[in-house]
This record gives C-alpha cells, sequence and structure tokens, in this order.
C-alpha cells in the first residue's frame, strides 16, 4: 500500500484553531492603521487648533490692536488741534482735528469689520464713537465759531477742553484694555495649542513605538518563533538526523510547511533505508568481483606464464619436427605438421593480445604530459619492418602534447597504422595522422588509402575478436580496435570510424586538452630539474 501522507493539521493541540499566517499578519497590519489612522487624526485636530489660535492672534487681534492705536492717535490729534487753534487762533491748526476726523472714521470702521464677532467689543466701539461725538458736539464746534468770532480763548478754556476729552481718552482706553486682555487670552490660548501639539506627537511616538514593540513581540512569538523552530528542525534533518521528528506549532502555514518536511523527512528514510539494503548488495558484489578480478589475475599470470610455457613447447617441437622430417614423411604429414606449428604460433599472438586487452586501466599509472608526435615515431620505429616490406609511407601534420600513458597511447597509434599497411589495396600504402583543436578536446585523424570499411560496419570493427576478413586473407586475432577504444575511452575521448569519399578509410579519435595550469606546472618542474 502507499505511504499515507500525514495530513495538514488546522488545529493545534488544544483543539483550537490555528490562525493562517495571512491573518495573522493582516491583524499587525490592521492596528497598525487604526493606530496610524488615530495618530493622523490627532496630530491634524492638533494642528488645526494651533493654527486657529495663531489666526486669531495675527488676523484679529493684533490688526485689532493697530488699529485701536490708529484710533487714538486720530483723537488725541483732535484735540491737540483744538487747543493749539484755541491759543493760536490759526486757521492752520485745525488741519489736524480735520484729518484726525477722517482717521477715526476709517479706524472704527476696519475695527468694526475684523472683530465682527464681538459684540462686546462693537459695544465699545460704539461707545467711543458716541463721545467722540458728544465731545466735538458739545464742546470742539463751539468753541471753533466763537475763535472765529472773537478771537484766542484763555487758558482756563483750554484746561476746559481736556477736562471734556477725558471721557473720550477713557473709552479708548477700556478698548485697549479690553484688546489687550484679548491678546494675552490668545496668546495663552496659543501656547496651550503648540504644547498641545508637542504632547500629542511625543504620545503619538510613543503609541507608534508600544505599537511596534507589541507587534514585533507577537509577530515573532507567532511566526518567527516557530519558523525559527522549524528551521531549526531542518538543519537537524539536513545534518542526518533522519531520526529527528518536525513537529511546530503555529501559523496554519509553518505547520503545513512542517508536515510537508516532515513527509519527506519519511520518504528520505525510508528511501536510505533502502539504499542501505541496496548498498549491502553493491558491497557484497563488489566483494564478489574483486574476488573475481583476483581470479582473472590469477589467469592471466597463468595465461601469460604456465599456459605459454607449454604452448612454447609444443611449437618448439613442431617446428623442430618441420626442420628435421620435413620431406621425409608423406606430404600431408607436412602439412599437418604446418597446421600445428601454425596454430602454436596464432595461440601465442591472441594470448599476448588478450593479456594487453586485459590490462588496460587495470593497474592505473600516473598520466604525465607526452608528446604524440614522439608516440608516432615510436609508432613507426615498431612498425619499421612492416613499413618497409610494404613500401607504406606514413606522414604527420603538428601533432599536440597530451596527458596519458604512453605506452598505451603508442599501442594506439600502432595498431591504426598497422591496420592500414595490413588492408592495404593495390597501391603502396600511404598513412596521413593529424590533429586539430575542437573545443575542450584534440581531435585526430588516421587515414589510408587501403580497401577501406563499410559504413554498415562502423561499430563491429570496434567489438573483439570480430573480423571482416578470414584469417587467411589477413592475419590477425581481431582485437586490436577493440583495443584502441579501450585505450581512448580509458583517457577520457572517443573513436569511431568516419566515412571517407573515394575508398579509404579514416579513424578518429579525440583526447582532452590539457589544462593550462597543469601544463605551467609541467613546463616549470622541467625547468627546474
Amino acid at each position: 500500500m502507499p505511504e499515507e501522507v500525514a495530513p495538514r493539521w488546522s488545529r493545534d493541540g488544544r483543539g483550537g484553531a490555528r490562525w493562517p499566517l495571512r491573518r495573522w499578519l493582516s491583524l499587525a497590519i490592521g492596528v497598525l492603521i487604526v493606530v496610524f489612522a488615530g495618530a493622523v487624526l490627532a496630530g491634524a485636530l492638533a494642528i488645526s487648533n494651533l493654527n486657529d489660535a495663531r489666526a486669531t492672534i495675527v488676523d484679529r487681534i493684533d490688526p485689532a490692536v493697530q488699529e485701536a492705536l490708529r484710533l487714538d492717535t486720530a483723537l488725541v490729534d483732535q484735540e491737540t488741534g483744538l487747543r493749539g487753534y484755541a491759543l493760536t487762533a490759526k486757521p492752520e491748526f485745525l488741519d489736524p482735528y480735520a484729518s484726525g476726523q477722517d482717521r477715526q472714521r476709517a479706524a472704527i470702521a476696519r475695527l468694526r469689520q475684523i472683530i465682527v464677532t464681538r459684540t462686546d467689543l462693537l459695544d465699545r466701539i460704539t461707545a467711543i464713537e458716541n463721545e467722540a461725538g458728544r465731545w466735538r458736539a458739545d464742546y470742539a464746534e463751539p468753541n471753533i465759531q466763537r475763535i472765529r468770532a472773537s478771537g484766542a480763548l484763555g487758558g482756563e478754556q483750554t484746561e476746559e477742553g481736556k477736562h471734556r476729552f477725558d471721557g473720550v481718552r477713557q473709552a479708548v482706553a477700556q478698548l485697549q484694555s479690553e484688546l489687550d486682555a484679548a491678546r494675552a487670552r490668545g496668546r495663552e490660548t496659543l501656547g496651550s495649542a503648540a504644547t498641545a501639539l508637542v504632547v500629542v506627537c511625543v504620545g503619538i511616538a510613543v503609541a507608534l513605538l508600544i505599537v511596534f514593540v507589541l507587534v514585533t513581540i507577537v509577530l515573532r512569538a507567532a511566526v518567527a518563533g516557530p519558523l525559527a523552530q522549524l528551521a531549526r528542525g531542518v538543519r537537524l534533518v539536513a545534518d542526518g538526523d533522519f531520526q529527528h521528528e518536525l513537529k511546530v506549532t503555529g501559523p496554519r502555514e509553518v505547520t503545513e510547511l512542517a508536515g510537508d518536511v516532515d513527509s519527506m523527512r519519511r520518504r528520505i528514510l525510508d528511501e536510505v533505508s533502502v539504499q542501505r539494503q541496496i548498498n549491502a548488495e553493491l558491497d557484497s558484489r563488489t566483494e564478489d568481483l574483486k574476488r573475481s578480478n583476483a581470479e582473472l589475475e590469477q589467469f592471466a599470470y597463468v595465461a601469460s606464464h604456465d599456459l605459454q610455457e607449454p604452448l612454447r613447447k609444443v611449437a618448439s617441437f613442431c617446428q623442430l619436427l618441420e626442420r628435421r622430417y620435413k620431406g621425409q614423411l608423406d606430404e600431408r604429414a607436412d602439412q599437418y605438421i604446418g597446421f600445428a606449428v601454425d596454430g602454436a604460433k596464432r595461440m601465442q599472438v591472441l594470448i599476448n593480445d588478450l593479456l594487453a586487452f586485459s590490462r588496460v586501466g587495470r593497474h592505473a599509472r600516473d598520466r604525465l604530459p607526452v608528446s604524440t608526435a614522439d608516440l608516432l615515431a615510436q609508432a613507426r620505429e615498431n612498425l619499421a619492418d612492416t613499413i618497409a616490406d610494404a613500401g607504406a609511407e606514413v606522414s604527420a601534420g603538428e601533432l599536440p602534447t597530451v596527458l596519458g600513458e604512453a605506452p598505451l597511447l603508442t599501442a594506439v597509434f600502432q595498431n591504426l597504422i598497422g591496420n592500414a599497411v595490413k588492408f592495404r589495396g593495390t597501391d603502396p600504402p600511404r598513412v596521413r595522422v593529424e590533429s586539430e583543436r575542437d573545443g575542450d578536446d584534440w581531435l585526430f585523424s588516421v587515414t589510408d588509402n587501403g580497401i577501406g570499411i563499410e559504413p554498415e560496419f562502423a561499430e563491429r570493427v570496434f567489438v573483439i575478436f570480430q573480423r571482416l576478413h578470414g584469417k587467411d586473407a589477413y592475419p590477425g586475432t581481431g582485437i586490436g580496435l577493440a583495443l584502441c577504444r579501450k585505450i581512448i575511452d580509458y583517457h577520457g575521448g572517443r573513436i569511431w570510424l568516419d566515412p571517407t569519399e573515394g575508398g579509404g578509410t579514416r579513424f578518429r579519435f579525440t583526447l582532452p586538452v590539457i589544462p593550462a595550469d597543469t601544463l605551467a606546472e609541467t613546463h616549470a618542474e622541467k625547468e627546474r630539474t
């Protein structure tokens, strides 16, 4: 039965509903929005009160005080002008009296416009206007007419005028007193509004700080804590403690994630158990392979020594029979002896080739930088007699330096060139060895003008013991190309038959390019030595 996946719990162990993470975030954001909106509203109200207090002073009280001063000046100018006219009877002293009346009317009009909402102050203005009117009607105008008729008045009349003007001064003084009181109250209100704004700003800052701290604490306990707990559990599992069960209480998404990770942990645990069984089987098979390889090595030793010894003895005695008794027996006996000698020789060659094939990659040696031009020269030297007998010509282009085991790579060139000479046509063999850079590999090609290979046999020629011709036509064991493929594979390359036009055969193979740092180290080592 398939493994059951753990359910995604939506409730905690106490049976209470577990909030999802988005609800916690929505709650935190909602609280912050409410607090921020309240802070903005309180700040706006405090600023509005401050602006109202400032506007009252700047736009109403201060202009009213200035106009009251202008009104007082206008009235004083009237009284001063009248007194000067009374003492000198000169008409030019009446100019301040006339202009003072115009300025009085203008100041009163502006005062009424400014303090239109203060009825008590409007009454004061009306009283000032009435007192000034009575002073002019009862005293100023009659005296002006009397002076024009009889001349200057005495000092007693002037003192009487000053006494009559005290009522006007008193009314103006009362207006100025009330305006000063209003200015004091306005400044006090402005100061209170500024203090309230500061208090509101501080309160807002404190409230936001408290809310942020509370939200942080709540989110840490409800979200960050479970996530940290889950992270610690995951790290334990990642470090190899697959028996650690992941149990996390927190938002729904976190618990679901914990459930998914725990399900994955259980699956990994099951797979690890299965893998351990597989590894145990592999270890057992590895031991079997080691024993088999040991037996193969033992067989190779026996084949190279014990089996070849009697084979050499058989071949030697057969050759001795052939030399000593050739012509003394009938023709069929000579033929049988020739078959025995040839079979013994071919058996020796086959055993040697098999040993060479089995040893490739079994005893790895250090790979050193080797010049493929030197390897080709060694292969040509090994095949010198064969090349000379066939009248073959072997040429090469510029060849690189590669990492490898020189004897094995020499065997590749030797087998390919040997095959080119062996499977020749009517013309003398012509073999061309070339190379070129192909990305991270060197691409080699060995081309000849021999009898060629049909494309359908391109893979078959690399199979061990596979021959396309009878041994009577072309001698050999069928191991050479299989040995080349094994050597090239061992060196990290590949080999294949490349179809050609016009006859002949072209084999291509690749070998990795030496990394620049490795080549530099090699050159440095050579310079030191």
